[in-house]
């Protein structure tokens, strides 16, 4: 359980991070929309994901066992 979640909580972050540069790079870019999305909608999506990947990287330190 311990490597899933800590593979989750990677690619969700590094998922966030890649969708909040994108949201930055198309707003830079004179842009309000991106495929279909407001910019300011994309950059939120990419903060959640960045906020459930440090959960489940949470989860995965204070549930370690001691050595």
């Amino acid at each position: 359980m311990d490597s899933l979640l800590l593979w989750v909580g990677r690619l969700a972050g590094l998922g966030g991070v890649l969708l909040c540069v994108w949201a930055i790079y198309n707003r830079i870019g004179g842009s309000f929309s991106a495929s279909g999305f407001q910019v300011g909608t994309l950059l939120q999506a990419g903060m959640t994901a960045i906020f459930v990947g440090c959960f489940c990287l949470l989860v995965v330190l204070t549930h370690r066992p001691p050595r």
